[in-house]
């Protein structure tokens, strides 16, 4: 099946902004998530902030990724380097499966964008409960690039030669059960 041939498969994705300081009127990088995501297509499933704080993440990741109305979960911020930047400690102990290309990939976009300086960002990617999870840098331009250059893509089953969209279903083959 060539991708002209494919229709749009929309999918459900929960943004989760994490940060000690931000409001929902303040939220600037999951705004962007949210009107990108909506914009290709998607369905926001849900959105909350909590604060730098590994229990409180991993609690809303962990919930999130055993709802069935929940296929993709996006963090943004707490990928720094600076003590309260928690995130991927958090969220990584979670993870069935590590996608180490993603970081790669990430990295990648975002050297062209702001050079070296992106050493500074622990951005990552992994699969827990037939969920994918990114966790993104806090910045809006960063959500930007990753949502432009990866997620968009990745996430759009008309894509190819392969997305994330195809393979959704058989994410939990060894779980012997199936997302709704």
């Amino acid at each position: 099946m060539t991708a002209d041939e494919r229709s749009f498969v929309p999918v459900r994705i929960a943004v989760l902004t994490v940060s000690d300081t931000r409001t929902p009127e303040t939220d600037r990088s999951g705004q962007v998530l949210v009107e990108r995501l909506t914009a290709a297509g998607h369905h926001l499933a849900a959105r909350q902030i909590v604060p730098d704080e590994i229990a409180a993440i991993r609690e809303v990741v962990r919930a999130w990724s055993f709802q069935p109305d929940i296929d993709v979960v996006i963090t943004t911020g707490g990928t720094g380097l600076t003590g309260r930047d928690v995130t991927p400690e958090a969220v990584e102990p979670l993870f069935e499966k590590r996608m180490d290309g993603f970081a790669w990939a990430f990295h990648h976009v975002s050297y062209e964008k702001i050079g070296t300086s992106t050493v500074q960002s622990r951005a990552t990617a992994g699969v827990a409960n037939a969920t994918y999870i990114f966790c993104l840098p806090g910045s809006p331009g960063a959500c930007r690039d990753a949502w432009d250059h990866i997620l968009a893509q990745q996430l759009d089953y008309r894509h190819m030669p392969c997305n994330f969209v195809e393979i959704l279903p058989r994410l939990d083959e060894h779980m012997q059960r199936r997302k709704g």
